[in-house]
């Protein structure tokens, strides 16, 4: 928390939260206008509940980017769930994000009636989603729907194109109460530099694999020293997947794979450190790793670190 916060002066955490897929971490690098959340086409990209931070003049919004929540298949799914279910008990406002290009389904409503309970009774602010890439109909049909079970009138946004942000900050705004700048006014997101470094270098891997492989991948940070003199940083970061085959697939023919990996990774990292990047990635097999609890904290992921 900082001191000197103007008057009347409002500040709060909001949670985001919906199906997978619904446009969470792409809202949310949208609204602080800088990447700090990883995207992706594969289901529950988000493992971790990240905070990203906008401050204006009249406002400082905490918006907790969450795992999308879904049916478990496993101790991994099962620890995301729990770091949502958490971000709801410690929110001052709930969002409800739902993609506007897919049918109203019983997820959706769930996770309406979810967030609720959480919020005491209150209906959340609901955002219908990707309007850039919806038509009409599908818009009005997911209006339609809605108002089967609330009277809250839904925004309509497009994160890609930021049509709708500016209303969506302003809602949000108005509903938060007055409180403190929790964190300096430059700062963009409170996630340490070695989560980032290993959520980019997972991005970049679930851009480029299928199947199971994407949920199979946990990174973790072995070095990182940072040399400002030499304008460079040095990382070191091991992949761990489950099986052999996945191993062979990330390092890919004659280590063609690997190296792609790494070079679009330093993309991402030189604008995230500011400085040159060295980057040496290793690959690694642990077994059945999202089946123990213990292992999944160790990469970071869940409520247990």
């Amino acid at each position: 928390m900082t001191s000197n916060t103007p008057p009347n002066f409002r500040s709060g955490f909001v949670t985001l939260a919906g199906r997978p897929n619904a446009g969470k971490s792409t809202l949310a690098n949208a609204l602080v206008g800088t990447k700090v959340a990883i995207t992706s086409s594969a289901p529950q990209t988000t493992r971790h509940r990240l905070r990203a931070i906008l401050t204006t003049d009249q406002a400082q919004i905490i918006f907790v980017d969450t795992p999308g929540l879904h049916r478990p298949k496993d101790a991994l799914g099962e620890e995301v769930n729990k770091s949502t279910y958490k971000a709801l008990e410690d929110t001052d406002l709930s969002v409800l994000l739902i993609d506007s290009t897919r049918p109203l389904g019983k997820g959706d409503i769930w996770v309406f009636e979810l967030l609720k309970t959480a919020a005491k009774g209150a209906d959340p602010l609901v955002l219908l989603t990707k309007t850039d890439i919806a038509t009409a109909e599908q818009i009005e049909a997911q209006r339609s729907a809605l108002a089967a079970f609330t009277d809250v009138e839904p925004l309509l946004i497009s994160a890609t194109e930021g049509t709708g942000t500016d209303q969506f900050v302003e809602a949000v705004t108005a509903l938060l109460p007055t409180g403190p700048l929790w964190f300096p006014p430059d700062v963009e997101t409170d996630q340490p530099f070695e989560t980032l470094i290993a959520e980019f270098i997972r991005e970049k891997i679930l851009r480029t694999t299928f199947d199971e492989v994407p949920h199979a991948i946990g990174i973790r940070i072995d070095e990182l020293d940072q040399d400002l003199k030499r304008d460079l940083t040095k990382i070191e970061a091991t992949i761990f997947v489950e099986r052999d085959s996945q191993k062979g697939i990330i390092i890919g023919k004659k280590g063609a794979g690997i190296k792609a990996i790494g070079i679009d990774a330093r993309h991402d990292l030189e604008t995230l450190l500011g400085t040159r990047v060295f980057l040496d990635l290793r690959v690694k097999v642990k077994k059945n790793w999202r089946k123990d609890a213990a292992q999944i904290r160790r990469f970071g992921y869940g409520e247990g670190v």
